[in-house]
This record gives structure tokens, sequence and C-alpha cells, in this order.
């Protein structure tokens, strides 16, 4: 039985030497497979890493909306403030001269 097999095994290898190119090309197209599989599971990870960054840029592009928005009104209160004080002549009452008036 062990000359069987290695008869066999001489048989397969000469099979295999014979048909060389087709041997070669299956393990090419094998690689090119694991080459496939490598790259495609980059790609999700660099497109879910794409998306996270897209949404803290929308989170941050918001933020500064608010601010801008909050700059100009604070922007406007010290306007009326100022043309109040400069062009009308108006102050701040002192806190003794303040009258609190309550409805009854």
């Amino acid at each position: 039985m062990d000359k069987l097999q290695q008869n066999l095994l001489r048989i397969v290898l000469q099979d295999l030497w014979q048909h060389r190119y087709v041997v070669i090309l299956a393990l090419v197209v094998l690689v090119n497979a694991v080459f496939v599989v490598l790259i495609s599971h980059e790609s999700r990870q660099l497109i879910s890493q794409w998306d996270q960054l897209m949404q803290k840029r929308d989170h941050l592009d918001i933020e500064w909306r608010n601010l801008l928005l909050e700059e100009q009104s604070q922007a406007e209160h010290s306007r009326i403030t100022q043309i109040a004080t400069k062009e009308l002549h108006m102050n701040r009452p002192l806190p003794r001269e303040e009258v609190v008036v309550r409805q009854q």
C-alpha cells in the first residue's frame, strides 16, 4: 500500500507539472481574491471614518452659526446702549433713584 501511495503521489505531481500554468493561474486568482477582501474591508473602514468626520464637521458648523448669532445679538445690544448714551444722553438710573411699582 505504501508503494501505491508513492505512485499516486508521483501521478498527481506529474499531472500538476503538466498543467503548471493552470495551477499558477489558480494561485493568482486566489491571491487576487484575498486582496479584494482586504481592500474592501479597508475601504469600508475609510468610508465609516469619513462619515464620522462629516458628522463632526456638521456639528462644528452648527456650533459656529450659533456663536455668530450670539455675537451679533451681543453686538446689537452694545450698539443700542452706545446710541442711547451718546445721542440721546440716556444713562442707567442709580439704585437709589429706582422706583418699584406694584400692581394691586
